[in-house]
């Protein structure tokens, strides 16, 4: 349980950081680009208001809280799996999902979207997509479960 948490509120406090630090402080709303390393890694605001990629974006309020729904079981089932298997292995890897899913349904409810601003590229691939920590903790997370599973 211990691992399960620590590594859910790490991700949920990094996540949560790094948004405030770049919408916000940087404001990146406003700015929507931010060259760092270009061209591989600048800040792109991109809101998403649907699953991965924006697929199921509707824009609408009934989308929005039925993502945050979702979010919120997918944690608490994932949580209970872990928890029942007993493996403090897998318990970190499914708090590295639950801290992403948390992460990003609070941006659901604060922006009404998720705030998505990390896009990289590299070798002339110009990659139109944004992701942020969230969505690499959720990835992560997911490969480390199916393979220690």
């Amino acid at each position: 349980m211990r691992a399960l948490a620590l590594a859910a509120a790490s991700v949920f406090v990094v996540d949560r950081l790094t948004k405030w630090l770049v919408v916000e402080v940087m404001d990146l709303a406003n700015r929507l680009h931010i060259e760092v390393v270009s061209p591989f890694l600048n800040f792109v605001m991109a809101w998403n208001r649907g699953i991965n990629f924006g697929l199921g974006a509707s824009g609408s309020d009934a989308m929005r809280w039925a993502l945050v729904a979702l979010a919120l079981a997918v944690s608490a089932g994932l949580a209970v799996w872990v928890l029942r298997r007993g493996r403090a292995g897998l318990a970190a890897f499914a708090g590295l999902v639950i801290g992403g899913a948390l992460g990003n349904a609070w941006d659901r409810v604060q922006y009404g979207a998720v705030a998505d601003f990390l896009n990289m590229s590299c070798c002339g691939i110009v990659n139109p997509f944004a992701f942020n920590v969230a969505d690499i903790a959720i990835f992560a997370g997911a490969v480390l479960i199916a393979w220690r599973a």
